[in-house]
């Protein structure tokens, strides 16, 4: 499933109160501790992220302590005590099989030691896969067959979503709207290659004005460099959001037209920018780079708070009421 869709699963889990333990698998880089982090957000409880391969049996077990001629286990002062929340085991796989041994107890019986998951937590995990390259052990047939198990792959529309959201660097979004196969691209033989998660980290370099080799690799901080020239071919952006952009062409380069349709959904800072924008492109494009910018567009605008006053704004233009028609199917104003 895409990262979209794995969101949507758990937080059914959650708002339906199934505490299933569950284990989300996919590549290293994708966001999936990320994912589960805004679930915690979005339903306003706790998390405790455990990363297994990280400790020893008795940092999860506790430690034995003698009391009245009796050893009694001291658990960790990290595993939850009450309230409602996520306990999230994440590199399970990582972990060696006798730490495996240790969370395959707190995951059957909610208990290890003398410790007692609170009735208010989810018990999740989470691992890469063999074909990942990553240093994984086989995980036991019956812990295996406790969990539900989720299989999440890189999508770029999930990702872009995210993006826009989070504001990452608009000419990053741009680049991988233009090479999305270069969202995530698994290079065991380098210590740095691009995934979502290091595309994050691009953006906040990019910002910076530093390079983003060390994020995502020399060969595609490259291809980044090349992509960042086509900006000085852009149509006048500004011209465009203040409504005088009638002599203006769309690109016909396809990089240059991914610049443009995203540094106009970017840069709108508010509707009346975005309604000059939505309708200098109305015209001058063909209706796949509408539609592309379009999309793009309205989550911008939602995550600005500006998405009824453009919608308002949209109905006084015939034209672009006919658009919305035809594409109601795809977005909802």
């Amino acid at each position: 499933m895409t990262p979209a869709a794995l969101k949507t699963y758990l937080n059914n889990l959650v708002s339906k109160n199934l505490k299933i333990s569950t284990m989300i698998w996919g590549p290293p880089g994708i966001g999936k501790s990320s994912i589960v982090a805004q679930i915690t957000q979005q339903h306003k409880i706790d998390f405790v992220d455990v990363r297994l391969s990280q400790l020893a049996p008795t940092d999860l077990r506790g430690l034995p302590v003698a009391e009245d001629g009796i050893s009694k286990w001291y658990p960790p002062e990290f595993l939850p005590r009450d309230g409602k929340g996520i306990l999230f085991l994440d590199e399970l796989n990582m972990a060696p099989p006798a730490m495996q041994g240790v969370a395959q107890q707190l995951i059957l019986d909610r208990r290890v030691g003398s410790y007692t998951v609170p009735e208010g937590w989810h018990i999740w995990a989470a691992g890469n896969r063999k074909e990942d390259r990553a240093t994984v052990f086989d995980m036991p047939a019956p812990l295996a067959n406790r969990f539900l198990h989720l299989q999440v792959k890189p999508d770029f529309e999930s990702f872009k979503t995210y993006a826009l959201a989070t504001k990452v660097h608009e000419q990053i979004i741009a680049f991988l709207s233009f090479r999305p196969s270069l969202l995530h691209k698994l290079d065991p033989q380098q210590p740095a290659w691009p995934s979502p998660r290091s595309w994050v980290m691009a953006s906040q370099l990019h910002k910076a004005t530093l390079e983003i080799a060390p994020a995502v690799g020399l060969e595609t901080e490259s291809e980044f460099a090349a992509f960042v020239k086509v900006y000085q071919s852009l149509p006048d952006l500004e011209c465009i959001f203040l409504g005088k952009g009638d002599g203006l062409s769309f690109p016909t380069e396809p990089s240059v037209r991914y610049a443009t349709t995203i540094g106009l959904a970017v840069r709108a800072g508010d509707a009346t920018q975005a309604y000059n924008a939505f309708t200098w492109i109305s015209q001058a494009a063909t209706v796949e780079w509408v539609q592309l910018f379009a999309v793009d567009l309205f989550r911008s605008m939602r995550s600005k708070g500006q998405m009824g006053t453009l919608a308002q704004l949209v109905k006084q233009s015939e034209e672009l009421q006919k658009f919305m028609q035809d594409f109601q199917g795809l977005v909802a104003l």
